[in-house]
């Protein structure tokens, strides 16, 4: 109950902010203090870390963000997923759960029907806190207090005692048991629950808190096993900052823990204190570690990029994804839009490298034919791949629960790569009439060489201005020479047609040829012609 509160409020949050945060990620910089910042704000909302560095595993695979920019951030989600340890420990210990979660799954309820998104966002993020608290309630009575089961006592004794052992011990209970849930929240909450029942002591509980801190990072790596190798250098990043911490945390450990009680008022073994206690050891574990590691980011990057060797070419290269099939990893679909508005550059880039090869190939044969044209297949192909892994990208992510906004964006970027990809396949049309032309010695007048440079000119203009357009969507302003262009290539097509219909006409025996000129003038024509169809879905897409 308390892991699907925590889902729900999760996604209703990502819904509320998905643009806003894919915002901040955008405009990230290589500022290091910013990264800290970016990563504690987003993990405030979305209220997972393991979600957070999910995402920022996933901006990593796409190119939005640089290693060295997602280690600030993995700290700051470090720090923010402290938050929901004070939440739990305040509300969650403090008052009566069942009087604060009932009267707000209480509002929650009429919001869900209502229509207006917004409103229905913020009833289920509602819902799910309440929920959340009620699983906590739940997690709460399942545990028996230790005054009248003290043969689990005598369990727990079995492991104490040993000084450095049973830090470490614990350490590594509390390392599984978050590998178990795959929720360092969840883990937290169960931890606060045996602490506050009397099961472990404060200091047994400071160790089984490091170990989350550690389990928490299996996420991550879990995802990018399906990434490329930047997206698993970020996942390693993440995972040595938490060990590191751990490391000098235990060197130092009975003073730290010690100094807990001198920050948090209150006797750290008395069962209403010790939760606040452990929010406390939290907190300011994760806050040293950012604070001592900051400056040595560069440092974190270079050995992430030791322990992950960029692939030889007898490797198998990274697949283009992060893998998100796993019911261990949490569903971001709001915010991993940005891969695939990766996905949708990447096939616009491949429509221009054909046009510019045609161009290329028409004017002047290559010596190395055949490997021209096989270089061009090969876009081609990894062309259709790429739409059909990008659209079955977005179906997944629409499956998490995306907002109505995120939604038409989804329907709008579908389109788009289906215009893109028919673009590739009239590209490589361009390249196959190109090599014909040379195989058949067809010959045409020299004027037609410029003619034919000029139009792949203004036609890779028109679809560099859409694909500028991508990130940002297409206004009134941009209609307005997207029409202008489509025009200009229109007005060509034409002139150029009734030029090689007037040859034709003088000379009967460069039919073949002029026919052949004729079919690359329209499938130039009919590039553009996508190009708009894709400035077009972009302008619904506001």
């Amino acid at each position: 109950m308390f892991l699907f509160g925590m889902k729900v409020m999760s996604e209703a949050l990502q819904r509320m902010s998905g643009d806003k945060l894919r915002a901040v990620m955008r405009k990230m910089t290589g500022n290091r203090v910013a990264g800290v910042g970016t990563g504690f704000f987003v993990t405030c909302l979305v209220q997972s870390s393991s979600a957070t560095t999910v995402m920022i595993v996933s901006f990593v695979n796409a190119g939005l963000l640089t290693l060295i920019e997602a280690t600030g951030m993995i700290m700051g989600a470090n720090i923010g997923t402290t938050t929901t340890f004070w939440l739990v420990s305040f509300f969650g210990f403090k008052f009566s759960i069942s009087s604060i979660a009932l009267p707000i799954m209480g509002v929650a309820l009429p919001l869900l029907f209502v229509r207006k998104a917004k409103l229905r966002n913020l009833g289920e993020f509602l819902m799910g806190f309440g929920l959340l608290f009620i699983g906590l309630m739940f997690l709460k009575d399942s545990v028996p207090d230790i005054r009248n089961n003290p043969e689990v006592l005598e369990f727990i004794k079995g492991f104490t005692g040993y000084g450095l052992g049973s830090v470490l011990i614990f350490f590594v209970f509390g390392t599984i048991l978050t590998i178990i849930v795959q929720s360092s929240s969840v883990a937290g909450a169960i931890t606060l629950t045996m602490a506050y029942k009397g099961w472990i002591d404060y200091p047994t509980a400071c160790a089984v808190i490091l170990g989350e801190n550690v389990g928490t990072t299996i996420t991550a790596n879990l995802a990018a096993l399906g990434g490329n190798v930047e997206a698993k250098r970020a996942a390693r990043v993440h995972l040595l900052f938490n060990l590191i911490g751990v490391v000098w945390c235990i060197a130092l450990f009975g003073p730290f823990s010690r100094g807990i009680d001198w920050l948090i008022p209150g006797d750290s073994m008395a069962a209403d204190h010790i939760p606040l206690h452990m929010a406390g050891f939290h907190t300011l574990f994760n806050v040293c570690n950012t604070l001592l590691l900051l400056g040595f980011v560069p440092q974190l990057a270079r050995v992430a990029s030791r322990l992950v060797k960029d692939p030889g070419p007898t490797d198998a290269p990274s697949r283009d994804h992060v893998t998100y099939d796993s019911p261990l990893v949490p569903h971001t679909g709001e915010l991993n839009l940005a891969e695939a508005e990766r996905d949708v550059m990447r096939m616009a880039t491949i429509t221009r490298e054909l046009v510019v090869g045609f161009a290329d190939l028409f004017e002047k044969a290559p010596d190395d034919l055949d490997a021209c044209v096989t270089r061009m297949k090969e876009l081609e192909k990894l062309s259709d791949r790429q739409a059909v892994e990008t659209t079955q990208y977005l179906l997944r992510c629409t499956s998490s629960g995306i907002s109505e906004q995120a939604m038409a964006r989804v329907t709008v970027m579908i389109r788009v790569v289906a215009e893109f990809e028919d673009m590739c396949d009239r590209g490589y049309r361009l390249v196959m009439l190109a090599e014909r032309k040379h195989r058949k010695k067809r010959t045409l007048p020299p004027e037609v060489f410029q003619q034919v440079r000029d139009f792949s000119q203004v036609l890779l203009q028109f679809m560099d201005f859409a694909s500028s357009r991508l990130g940002q969507g297409a206004a009134d302003s941009d209609m307005e020479t997207a029409y202008q262009l489509e025009n200009t290539i229109d007005g060509l097509r034409m002139r150029l047609r009734k030029e090689s219909v007037r040859r034709m006409q003088g000379n009967g025996e460069i039919i073949k040829s002029e026919m052949l000129y004729i079919d690359i003038l329209n499938n130039i024509e009919v590039i553009g012609d996508h190009s708009l169809n894709v400035l077009q879905a972009l302008r619904h897409s506001d």
